[in-house]
């Protein structure tokens, strides 16, 4: 087995190899699993990012840019230029609050619906195979895993 800790220059504890640290390996499996879905999405002319926001906003219509951002797991800078990106495209509309004019909420308009269930169907098929070449316990079992150290790092 592959020595996985060196000494880093200057430092009394071992580094970790860089290919077996945790940051790596989580990028690692992000980028596969994400090239099964990027070609799914560019056929769209849609970014990953984008269908995050489309799948959280079919989840729950109506969020306030902020919200919507931390769901997404995108920044706020981020997210405000893919609101207006999508908005621009007839995906998504924007109603201000009668509360505070400031204060806006996001829906999917009718053409970012029928794009959602376009992409829908495939984005099932996608995670079927992924489900089918990885197995399914290993697969919930990833899920628990990764949500405990989620939550093992929480403040």
């Amino acid at each position: 087995m592959k020595d996985t800790k060196r000494q880093a220059v200057g430092q009394s504890l071992p580094l970790r190899d860089f290919d077996h640290s945790l940051p790596m390996a989580l990028l690692r499996a992000r980028e596969a699993v994400m090239r099964e879905f990027v070609p799914l999405l560019r056929h769209h002319q849609i970014s990953p990012e984008q269908w995050r926001v489309l799948r959280a906003l079919d989840l729950e219509d109506g969020l306030e840019l902020a919200e919507l951002s931390r769901r997404c797991y995108l920044l706020r800078p981020s997210m405000t230029r893919i609101a207006k990106n999508l908005e621009e495209r007839k995906m998504l509309t924007r109603k201000n609050s009668a509360v505070d004019q400031r204060k806006g909420k996001l829906f999917l308009t009718p053409s970012g619906r029928r794009l959602f269930s376009s992409i829908a169907p495939e984005s099932i098929q996608k995670y079927q195979n992924i489900t089918d070449n990885f197995g399914h316990k290993k697969l919930e079992l990833l899920y628990d895993l990764l949500d405990d150290l989620v939550n093992s790092l929480k403040d």
